[in-house]
């Protein structure tokens, strides 16, 4: 598939790590390009390496060999800070675990990276977001005393709040219940519409899958035909 200007573009992109067997290739020569505002699933088996391609093309990690372009700047040209100041500037992350500082509140949580990022008004910002999400009435509470989709909500709020350019999230709904995690996915969308971010979801359900405009497979490390 060809897209003109990309918002994230893999070229070529292999990871290989060692273990006790000898040298082991996670991914295997990947290329990809996903357009801005869209929704993308990365699939396939246990193992196959959806996660540590969501790493790499997010900067998490860096490829063996290949390149990465995320909102036009080569991740694979930069050092672990440049890589950095590019997610800080342009992504949001929610992971299976929540990841919410268990001593700061709601609000706390939504407003830190707006603070890190020096942006003005993260109180007012933060309490938007939380609306947002229909959590405002729990801002001033702490994780313990959420639910676990209270908590994964205060996620998908933290990670909106700087307006990314790109959203990823590694199987949102992993550590909650069907109707929770129903709840949870319809947010996502809700919000990659509203905001027009890019949604980069890794997930092994299908109809997850289903409802995003792009499908991407992996199978043993390798990217299958679209």
């Amino acid at each position: 598939m060809s897209i003109a200007n990309p918002v994230l573009k893999a070229q070529q992109i292999s990871k290989q790590v060692n273990s006790p067997e000898g040298r082991l290739t996670i991914l295997d020569d990947v290329s990809l390009a996903i357009e801005a505002g869209c929704s993308a699933a990365v699939i396939g088996a246990s193992g196959a390496g959806k996660s540590t391609l969501l790493a790499l093309l997010a900067g998490l990690d860096e490829p063996t060999s290949g390149r990465v372009w995320l909102n036009g700047a080569e991740l694979t040209a930069l050092d672990e800070d440049g890589r950095a100041a590019v997610r800080a500037r342009h992504v949001g992350f929610v992971f299976q675990s929540f990841h919410l500082v268990p001593s700061l509140t709601a609000i706390e949580n939504v407003m830190l990276p707006l603070e890190l990022a020096g942006r003005p008004n993260a109180r007012q910002a933060a309490a938007q977001a939380l609306e947002q999400v229909n959590l405002g009435a729990r801002s001033k509470h702490y994780p313990r005393q959420l639910s676990g989709g209270e908590q994964q909500r205060v996620a998908i709020a933290r990670a909106f709040v700087t307006r990314p350019a790109l959203l990823f999230a590694d199987e949102p709904t992993g550590n909650l219940d069907a109707n929770t995690g129903a709840r949870i996915i319809e947010l996502l969308f809700e919000l990659n519409r509203a905001s027009e971010t890019t949604l980069v979801i890794v997930t092994h359900d299908p109809a997850i899958a289903q409802r995003c405009q792009r499908v991407i497979r992996i199978e043993a490390g390798r990217l299958v035909a679209e």
